[in-house]
């Protein structure tokens, strides 16, 4: 009776070959970076609709807009709201201090101003989101490349071999498809938090833009006294 072989995962992987060994390595550190992005991520994407919340509540309260302005030009309110606002308040008051006297012009150098900074406040938000995404398409490919070459190091073994049975072949087939396992661990959770940080940030992103408009429409009545 011939002992059977040890195919715990971790055998596998220190008796695997080096380039197989190479592509876990590379899918272990990926993994590693990827769920690093992942609770950071969520952490500002909570912050960001908490902040979002506490500005929209403090907005709406009926407070005196230049208070608000000047606690935002300080930046005494944290968020990406107070941005936008405070961005559009400025250009506004800009124009109607100086020469410019149409109420039209004065909403739309406020309003790109706005645009301007929401653009940067997005941008901001959707850091490391490309990483999530090329984590979760090419992962899956470069554990297939392992597991590749792990089954053509397996069959080349077989040349030196009289009698080819499946005992003799299972060792690196196995290993071989641990390199997959680990490609799928890392992509599933990043593509899974990617389409989730997506959705936040469209979410988001419809509440910044209905309070450029109604804050257009706010400064637009100011505008005209």
């Amino acid at each position: 009776m011939t002992a059977s072989p040890d195919l715990s995962v971790l055998t596998l992987i220190t008796q695997a070959s080096l380039p197989v060994q190479l592509v876990m390595l590379l899918l272990v550190s990926i993994s590693i970076l990827s769920w690093t992005v992942i609770f950071k991520k969520w952490q500002s994407m909570r912050r960001a609709r908490q902040d979002t919340e506490d500005f929209e509540k403090v907005f709406w309260s009926g407070g005196d807009l230049m208070t608000l302005y000047k606690k935002a030009e300080k930046g005494d309110l944290p968020g990406s709201l107070p941005k936008i606002f405070e961005s559009g308040m400025r250009e506004f008051l800009k124009s109607r201090s100086g020469t410019l006297t149409d109420p039209s012009a004065m909403i739309d150098g406020a309003r790109r101003a706005m645009r301007a900074a929401f653009q940067r406040e997005l941008d901001g938000l959707e850091r490391n989101l490309p990483f999530l995404a090329s984590t979760g398409s090419v992962s899956p490919y470069i554990g297939l490349f392992g597991t590749v070459w792990g089954i053509m190091h397996a069959f080349t073994g077989l040349a030196n071999v009289q009698q080819a049975t499946l005992a003799s072949v299972a060792p690196g087939i196995a290993e071989a498809l641990v390199a997959t396992a680990i490609g799928l661990f890392a992509a599933i959770p990043a593509v899974v938090a990617y389409n989730r940080y997506a959705t936040d940030l469209d979410h988001l992103s419809i509440r910044f833009e209905g309070f450029i408009e109604e804050f257009s429409n706010i400064l637009q009545r100011q505008a005209a006294r």
